[in-house]
């Protein structure tokens, strides 16, 4: 009788809550088609982050996909499409970051000595980018050959990033190579601006076949004898370069063409000839080059049209070749932050690209088409959106665009559609069938409201949010930790107000209703701005839209740009490496709600509700995000939960920000790549680091938040700074993350817990590690997801160790276990990719890690106690 009377009463905080399905809402399935659209090229064929699609010659029903992790697949073509491993190279590429395998190329008389080229980042001592000749099996004419690597050039490379990377023969025969700067920014390692150094910051030309005529390079420690120099090359016997001498014995006349950024995708147009690429800006603006014979695009010197970093060092005189044309960074329809070059569309399928040049970017997922005379642009326009563009290709049996979508682990196809002037979105937010009345924002039956532990900064605005499941069968598929599964028709609704009276509710002005819909290929945005009647809301352009408000904040009346975001903008957040939805997870959602005017735990609530597809584990167990005023946790659980929010869509593992740091909130600070982490785009400031313990102004991550300018952070969402999240930063770097001794250590946390509670025994968290040794590892006592363990990095097959100063570290490993076991000793050596800090990350390469079970253990010795 108990246990009934027990279910009968604990039930009356959710009474009502059972679930109702939704009869209103009235969006399509999917976002109606437009004039260009992408389709999946090969359904049912996945690819390990595709950066490349090559044609074989003489070959039209077959095509190639360069996977990055070290992989080439070979796609047939015919009937059902398949792939197959080509090749197999992950043994010996290092595939990290933005190295990896980059390029392939066939010879033009691949049918009959079975040669191609491919370059990559290798294995060792320097991280050399390699360019190598391979040949096909003897008895397989479709199955490359690893054992036949001939190596032509091996540059060691001191940074991880602007490689390159890009091989294709052009008309002539010749091989042409794309090669970035080496890396950081701001052409630190001086290279962009030498033609008698190494080999970076252009595009090489080079003889494979070594023809009577061509001449031997000039020695150097990168080189081979295995090709020669094609005598029409641009500077051989150069003996001054920008004004100054050379020595035409050291100059590197492999060189075609010179100061590039990081050339990323170049390809030859069959009809013109002409070589295009698209070079990646740094801070300002992106670039389509047509690349010219002994051509000097710039870089250093210049950033597109605008004066680069080393713009005082240009020799008198200097000039350089402008881009054909040139982006601002940015989210807009005609914006973007990373290029990606493309092809030249010469198929009989898309009548009016015929000609144009069709190229990306990958951040902003903006594909587009340009169209030009000579070096002038006359004209470009929009076609398509897909982030995570890597690589164009061409289709050789219809002269399809294709595309290597590196995020979503696909090949797109980019094809024609009719033209509809019906988008077939409600016009009005009253046609959305969303709310019962629009004055009081009354939802139909099925639509929930929800809330969340910690809101994305949105200058000041005032959220309130709302979810719909469709039918009453499907459900969510929980997670504890990362996103959440949803079924197709999930819809989530987010309303906007803002204060035209700073702190004064009733001047409060209803500004936009936003809408993001599930779909089968993912989701789509939509908003509604609400008119100045505030009776109704109409939907925005796909462009977006700005507005200026006058704004009152106090004695001072200041103008506030709104921005209503495009289409577009809403995907460059909500990407497939974010999970698509967005603050509608696990740690987000664990919180107190008032339901029937009852404080219920909301995640309780939707389990009920009957919201889930399996129900989840005790909810007082799982993790949950913090607001930055919370009174009772620490100021890195605050960090945590503010960063996750604001900055973990893009900077994650697979995300699309250039940044490589891990905001999510499951990831300890330890393996964050946070603190002491290398800035890639540093602007000059080579001391920088993401966070810098003590130390603000050396500190990238709080410059980029508490300053306004095109480098803030985050670029989309907002425009005002956020002074709660500038204050907590602050606070996180002055005050948590010094060193301090035991007893400091002890202080800085005695509001939490008390004096007994900190004594060295004791375990404040629960998360096995007793205080002394939270206090040597760095970790936090106050928050159990911050907490030292080995982490497995399985396609990788190494083990990554953090590894704080001032321990000693100890990794070992067996075949069993037991009491009587033997343990071997296991060699870690830092990591150089990524870059970890101070707090420092190991690495372990595990032998024969296919071969059976092994057992690893740690062994952390602590220094004494002062």
């Amino acid at each position: 009788m108990l246990v009934a009377v027990l279910l009968s009463v604990l039930p009356e905080f959710l009474h009502g809550a059972d679930r109702v399905a939704n009869q209103t809402l009235n969006f399509p399935d999917k976002p109606p088609a437009a004039d260009y659209a992408l389709e999946n090229a090969f359904p049912g064929l996945r690819f390990s982050n595709p950066v490349a699609i090559v044609q074989m010659p003489d070959f039209e029903d077959r095509l190639f996909v360069v996977e990055k992790v070290g992989r080439i697949r070979m796609v047939t073509l015919r009937g059902q499409p398949e792939h197959f491993t080509f090749m197999d190279l992950t043994d010996r590429v290092r595939s990290g970051g933005e190295r990896g395998l980059l390029g392939l190329a066939f010879h033009p008389d691949h049918a009959s000595n079975g040669f191609f080229y491919v370059f990559y980042t290798a294995q060792g001592s320097g991280s050399p980018n390699r360019l190598s000749r391979f040949k096909v099996t003897p008895d397989d004419p479709f199955a490359g050959d690893p054992e036949t690597e001939l190596i032509l050039i091996d540059q060691p490379d001191d940074a991880g990033n602007h490689n390159g990377g890009d091989v294709h023969f052009g008309p002539d025969g010749y091989l042409y190579v794309a090669l970035g700067d080496e890396g950081n920014a701001n052409d630190s390692l001086n290279n962009s601006q030498r033609i008698e150094k190494d080999f970076f910051a252009g595009i090489l030309r080079i003889d494979v076949d070594k023809r009577p005529g061509s001449l031997p390079p000039n020695p150097h420690t990168a080189v081979s004898n295995n090709y020669s120099i094609p005598p029409d090359n641009p500077f051989v016997g150069a003996t001054t370069f920008l004004n100054r001498s050379v020595n035409p014995d050291q100059v590197r006349t492999e060189f075609w063409a010179v100061g590039l950024r990081n050339p990323w995708r170049m390809a030859f147009d069959p009809v013109s000839g002409l070589l295009y690429t698209g070079d990646v800006g740094q801070g300002r603006l992106e670039e389509v080059d047509i690349i010219q014979k002994g051509g000097n695009y710039g870089w250093s010197f210049k950033e597109g049209t605008a004066d680069g970093p080393d713009a005082r060092r240009a020799p008198e005189g200097f000039v350089d070749i402008p881009p054909v044309l040139e982006y601002r960074h940015g989210s807009g329809p005609d914006r973007g932050n990373s290029i990606t070059g493309g092809v030249v569309y010469r198929g009989d399928r898309l009548s009016q690209l015929y000609g144009a040049y069709v190229f990306a970017d990958y951040v902003s997922g903006n594909i587009w088409a340009m169209r030009h005379e000579g070096n002038r642009q006359t004209d470009w326009f929009h076609l398509a959106r897909d982030s995570g563009i890597a690589g164009f290709g061409i289709d050789p049996t219809q002269g399809d665009i294709l595309l290597a979508d590196h995020n979503a682990n696909r090949i797109m196809r980019l094809v024609g559609t009719e033209a509809t002037t019906n988008t077939g979105f409600p016009p009005t937010l009253a046609d959305t069938g969303a709310f019962i009345d629009l004055e009081n924002l009354t939802p139909h039956p099925g639509i929930e409201p929800y809330e969340i532990n910690t809101p994305f900064w949105s200058d000041n605005a005032i959220k309130k949010r709302w979810f719909s499941i469709p039918g009453t069968d499907s459900g969510i598929s929980f997670e504890r930790q990362g996103p959440w599964g949803f079924p197709e028709g999930s819809t989530w609704i987010k309303h906007f107000d803002l204060e035209m009276v700073r702190g004064d509710p009733a001047s409060s002005r209803r500004l936009e209703t936003r809408f993001l819909v599930k779909h089968e290929d993912g989701v789509y945005g939509l908003t509604y701005r609400w008119d100045d009647s505030q009776e109704n809301a109409f939907l925005v352009d796909e462009s977006g839209h700005s507005e200026t408000f006058r704004i009152q904040d106090g004695e001072e009346t200041v103008e506030q740009v709104w921005r209503y975001p495009s289409r577009s903008e809403c995907l460059a957040c909500h990407t497939p490496s974010a999970g698509l939805v967005l603050g509608f997870n696990t740690a987000q959602l664990n919180r107190s709600v008032l339901r029937n005017d009852h404080e219920v735990s909301q995640l309780s609530w939707l389990k009920t509700a009957g919201h889930f597809h399996a129900e989840p584990e005790t909810i007082n167990t799982l993790p949950a995000m913090v607001s930055a005023n919370h009174p009772s946790v620490s100021l890195t659980q605050k960090v945590k939960s503010y960063l996750a929010s604001n900055c973990s869509q893009c900077h994650r593992p697979g995300g699309e920000a250039l940044g490589r740091w891990d905001a999510r909130y499951e990831t300890p600070v330890l393996e964050s790549g946070l603190i002491n982490g290398h800035v890639v785009r540093h602007e000059g400031q080579t001391d920088r680091r993401l966070i810098v313990p003590g130390n603000l102004e050396r500190s990238e991550i709080f410059q980029r938040i508490s300053n306004e300018g095109s480098r803030r952070m985050p670029p989309v969402g907002s425009h005002l700074l956020d002074p709660e999240g500038i204050d907590l930063i602050k606070r996180w770097i002055t005050e948590t993350l010094p060193h301090k001794t035991f007893a400091e250590w002890q202080q800085h946390f005695s509001s939490t817990f008390s004096v007994q509670e900190l004594e060295p025994t004791g375990d404040t968290d629960h998360d096995g590690w007793n205080n002394l040794s939270e206090y040597h590892l760095g970790t936090d006592p106050t928050f159990a997801l911050d907490r030292w363990r080995l982490r497995l990095d399985v396609s990788r097959e190494t083990l990554f160790i953090p590894n704080p100063p001032g321990i000693e570290l100890r990794l070992e490993s067996s075949l069993f276990l037991g009491n009587a076991v033997e343990w071997e000793s296991v060699e870690i050596s830092e990591t150089t990719e990524p870059v970890f800090g101070y707090k420092g990350l190991l690495e372990s390469k595990l032998e024969g890690f296919n071969e059976g079970s092994k057992f690893y253990r740690a062994t952390i010795i602590f220094p004494e106690l002062k």
